[in-house]
């Protein structure tokens, strides 16, 4: 588990799970959580990706062991997060990688393919939203003037459970996902946390999405509030090569809910991008 030390930055916290073939030299895979998590929400994942792609989960600045050793107020912001993973992939040592991020994660990741497109073999969206809309906005404001309001009201669990429900998970989730969810999910730095949910309602990706030059894939949800008809109309007329892929559920956290399918995709696309197999006899 590599820690990224920096003058006059954050020290970056990344895990790498690779269980390739050594004489392979595989690709690597970086897989960017989303708002307030952590690399840790990604676990699901490993088990189908590791064993052909190098896997590399990030924790963004401030989040899991990552430092938040920096001013919280003025640098957690788009262009910083987006410097950091490209650092990370010059401490990887790797010409390029596939990129694959989740909620706000995919638009750290959206930025990056359209301002360092030689950086990024294909980009993989999860549930990303090109901005939060008003809808995003009020869900999460629960009543409040704001999110940060809603938070302050209620307490972090309280509001996190209540906004699970609203919006991330499913009534028939396993009871036993949803404690480990906020279990993780509270053992982050609240300050930073509360940091990112200010990126997260002012970060717009939309003029970034013509500038893409790898080829995307989308995993969304159907009908999901905050990533509704208008942002998916948004992707497939501004992204010049777009595999949009819906799963069965209104809730945003495909991620976890689907996690088989979800990573499944994954390789599948990015290995057909690659031009080898993912399958072992």
């Amino acid at each position: 588990m590599p820690t990224l030390n920096r003058a006059g930055k954050p020290a970056l916290h990344y895990v790498i799970d690779d269980f390739t073939d050594p004489w392979r030299n595989a690709p690597y895979l970086i897989l960017q959580h989303g708002n307030g998590r952590s690399s840790q929400f990604w676990y699901r994942w490993v088990p189908y990706l590791a064993r052909f792609y190098k896997v590399v989960r990030p924790d963004v600045r401030g989040l899991g062991g990552s430092s938040a050793e920096f001013d919280l107020d003025h640098e957690f912001t788009l262009d910083h997060c987006v410097n950091d993973l490209i650092d990370i992939i010059h401490d990887l040592d790797a010409d390029s990688v596939h990129l694959c991020g989740e909620s706000i994660g995919g638009v750290l990741c959206i930025a990056l393919a359209a301002m360092h497109p030689s950086l990024v073999r294909t980009l993989s969206l999860v549930s990303t939203p090109a901005f939060i809309n008003k809808v995003g906005k009020v869900t999460y404001a629960m009543g409040h003037e704001s999110r940060h309001d809603a938070v302050d009201a209620l307490g972090r669990k309280a509001w996190l459970e209540a906004t699970n429900a609203s919006t991330r998970f499913p009534p028939d989730t396993d009871p036993g996902l949803l404690a480990w969810y906020n279990d993780a999910f509270l053992k982050n730095n609240p300050a930073a946390q509360a940091a990112m949910a200010t990126l997260v309602n002012t970060a717009n990706a939309a003029d970034f999405l013509p500038r893409i030059e790898a080829p995307v894939l989308g995993l969304y949800p159907t009908g999901g509030p905050i990533t509704d008809a208008e942002q998916e109309r948004m992707l497939t007329t501004n992204i010049r090569n777009l595999r949009l892929v819906h799963l069965p559920t209104s809730f945003h956290k495909v991620q976890l809910v689907f996690a088989a399918t979800c990573a499944n995709t994954v390789l599948n696309f990015i290995s057909q991008h690659d031009g080898v197999s993912c399958h072992e006899v």
